[in-house]
């Protein structure tokens, strides 16, 4: 049988497509566990609202509202995602280790030290809980600075293996947290 068009020219038959064809990574469906996983999605988005309606459960309409956090929460995400995004153009890669970079990047904030996206997680956290003068917030945030502080031992342990010598000069001159404290 040929297939026509709408003129009645003739064409060349199509090849339908495999009905399980694989899927590229990009295309996968987002899926509420997979959304969770992100680190990003975590802090920019699901804490700040788990942590208004917990301090709204627990305070109705004298909730605290401290307007002097928002810039920490303003300068915690453009940390992230300024100096994400700085770090992906110059040092390849993804956003993650998942598909790691293809350069090390020391220039920048870089120079200054090696976790700045971290950095800015904890900043933001830090404008959470002053924002909303939250207990729960504190308490996230210092869990996370523990688990950053692991995580961040984990990807230079990662980096290292990639790059050898020329990272662990690097690390041994840039500090992980605080410039030219720790």
């Amino acid at each position: 049988m040929t297939d026509f068009d709408v003129t009645g020219a003739n064409q060349q038959p199509q090849k339908p497509a495999p009905a399980t064809a694989p899927r590229k990574e990009a295309e996968r469906p987002q899926t509420l566990r997979r959304w969770l996983k992100s680190t990003s999605n975590r802090t920019f988005v699901l804490y700040p609202v788990l942590i208004a309606a917990l301090e709204f459960l627990l305070h109705g309409r004298d909730m605290r509202f401290v307007p002097v956090g928002l810039p920490l929460l303003a300068w915690g995400y453009l940390q992230y995602r300024l100096v994400g995004n700085y770090r992906t153009r110059l040092g390849g890669g993804g956003p993650g280790l998942s598909v790691p970079p293809e350069r090390i990047v020391e220039q920048g904030v870089y120079r200054y030290l090696r976790n700045p996206m971290y950095l800015g997680h904890m900043i933001f956290l830090l404008g959470l809980a002053i924002t909303f003068w939250s207990w729960a917030a504190l308490l996230l945030l210092a869990f996370h600075l523990f688990w950053f502080n692991e995580r961040a031992k984990e990807d230079e342990a990662h980096l290292e293996a990639l790059f050898g010598a020329p990272y662990v000069e690097y690390r041994n001159r840039v500090k992980r947290w605080i410039p030219g404290v720790y």
